[in-house]
């Protein structure tokens, strides 16, 4: 009898993820890592400070399944404060371990095997992978970037349309979007909450760079769109908002049906979240408006920044509208594909970035071969320095 394999069938396809293989090679060869999307430098003082105290405190035992009461208070509030969505803490809050694993338990709780779940491309790569495990099957609509009749990343409607069907059960929808930077308007949501309600699909929001947004566009949160809002679950975390991406604290927000079935996944796949972290992240969505500008102020200098040096050192780069990535154009430098060029860019340049063609399905992955994804929730230094390698060495790759 032939040996069984090791792995299961639902993980065999996925091997170690882009942004370990990138990171270790920009580490091998003293590269700037502008690849994975993680701030080098810390939050606010006094959310670590609450932290501390907290462990101090005794708060270091299991939270409710749910979250901390006073975290789900503060989501609520948080919510209310900045989109007049109004939010029971009890009955439409769960609190996760980041918003990976809220992900997972919105996919877990609400799709089954057969069923189909629509997405946009590029895409963040939990959510190809957690689809495969529940057995359902991807429809994968790509985004097209800026052109001649379009300022900014668009769709085609009738793709869209095209990709929904009888066994249509979710739509992912990540506004600001990560890679491309693209916010959702307000028609563009109400096209895809009409063709939601007419298949009767529900809507996974991911709105985890929910305060990463530049002027003049402005997030508009999925579930306050009418048609949307009693079929949509809120995803968002503070990683990105607060700058402490190792805490993993994240959350859902739904209606009280749909919380309960994420609530039913949720049990099982970590059953509680740190409790300390908790109490500290309470704080941090408390804290006053003037933060939150000041964190946008930060980000569109580091934007501006990036954007001005890639432009200098010769690549076509598409200014973001939200998030803290830019996509640029890798045409004309004579490279099969991406994966190639950013290889070369960590060996030759000194400088990492990501592929983004392993962001698409392999029915659009030629799409996502022409671009290269660079982070810039970096330090001056580091975004500085990163610049000057490409301007030194970028231009004479051209052909």
């Amino acid at each position: 009898m032939s040996p069984r394999p090791v792995l299961a069938q639902r993980v065999s396809r996925f091997g170690t993820t882009v942004f370990s293989e990138f990171s270790a090679l920009a580490l091998k060869h003293q590269a700037v890592n502008l690849g994975q999307g993680f701030p080098d430098f810390d939050g606010p003082d006094a959310v670590k400070e609450a932290a501390w105290k907290a462990i101090q405190g005794g708060v270091n035992q299991y939270a409710p399944g749910v979250g901390a009461k006073d975290l789900r208070n503060a989501i609520a509030e948080h919510a209310q404060r900045f989109y007049g969505h109004a939010v029971d803490p009890d009955t439409m809050v769960t609190v996760t371990s980041g918003a990976t694993e809220a992900i997972l338990d919105v996919i877990l709780g609400l799709v089954d095997p057969g069923d189909e779940v629509v997405a946009f491309e590029p895409f963040y790569d939990s959510y190809d992978a957690n689809i495969a495990f529940v057995g359902a099957t991807p429809r994968y609509v790509p985004l097209r970037p800026p052109d001649a009749s379009h300022t900014t990343w668009w769709f085609d409607r009738d793709e869209v349309r095209a990709a929904f069907g009888p066994k249509t059960r979710l739509l992912i929808l990540n506004s600001p979007h990560n890679p491309t930077g693209k916010v959702f308007t307000r028609e563009e949501l109400e096209f895809l909450g009409n063709l939601c309600a007419e298949h009767d699909v529900k809507v996974l929001a991911d709105e985890v760079y929910e305060h990463i947004v530049f002027a003049p566009a402005k997030h508009l949160r999925a579930a306050t769109v009418p048609v949307l809002a009693d079929r949509t679950v809120t995803v968002s975390s503070a990683g990105k908002s607060f700058s402490l991406t190792g805490w993993k604290i994240g959350w859902i927000i739904a209606p009280p049906p749909l919380r309960d079935a994420v609530q039913r996944a949720h049990q099982f796949v970590t059953f509680a979240t740190a409790s300390p972290f908790q109490a500290a992240m309470a704080v941090a969505l408390r804290l006053p408006d003037s933060y939150f500008q000041e964190l946008t102020a930060l980000y569109t200098a580091k934007r501006e920044r990036l954007l001005t040096g890639l432009r200098a050192a010769g690549l076509q780069a598409f200014s973001p509208e939200g998030s803290y990535f830019i996509l640029a154009d890798i045409a004309g430098y004579g490279f099969a594909d991406d994966v190639a060029f950013c290889r070369h860019l960590v060996t030759e340049v000194g400088v990492a970035g990501i592929p983004p063609s392993v962001f698409y399905g392999p029915e659009h992955r030629h799409l996502g071969q022409r671009f290269a994804r660079f982070a810039f929730c970096k330090t001056e230094g580091v975004l500085d320095e990163a610049v000057r390698r490409l301007r030194e060495k970028l231009p004479a790759l051209k052909r």
